[in-house]
């Protein structure tokens, strides 16, 4: 069974974050210069929630609110579905089918870890895929 840890062997570490009081415009900024679609809303080191593309689209300009002034708590998806390191990925892919979902952050015994995200599982998989196909192959010919 593959599992979350692998990816996470071989990601960067890194996490980006801002607390809830930070203004969604600043979120915004953050996820710019990162180039990520998600990042996790943490307060002394406590995941509190989630903030992604997707909020902003649809409760900030549907709702015609500013960006400068609205802060993280009001837009963000409050105590996001959290995985563990040791679950698979066929769990990561069924959770993000089944709640429409593009990121998971992982935790463990309280403590945060790291994040998954779609593009993160489909990597792996295709890549697992490609070593079965790769030693099918050198079995078959030899």
């Amino acid at each position: 069974m593959k599992t979350v840890q692998q990816i996470l062997n071989v990601k960067p570490l890194q996490v980006f974050s801002v607390t809830e009081g930070s203004s969604v415009l600043e979120a915004l900024h953050l996820m710019m210069e990162k180039n990520i679609s998600a990042l996790l809303i943490l307060e002394e080191q406590k995941l509190l929630g989630i903030f992604t593309e997707r909020d902003y689209a649809r409760k900030i300009i549907l709702h015609g609110k500013s960006s400068a002034d609205t802060p993280v708590k009001e837009v963000m998806t409050a105590d996001p579905i959290t995985v563990k390191p040791t679950d698979s990925i066929d769990m990561c892919m069924e959770i993000m089918t089944e709640k429409h979902i593009r990121h998971l952050p992982v935790a463990d015994g309280g403590q945060l870890l790291g994040m998954v995200s779609i593009g993160d599982v489909v990597k792996f998989i295709i890549a697992d895929q490609k070593q079965t196909i790769s030693q099918l192959e050198s079995y078959i010919s030899s």
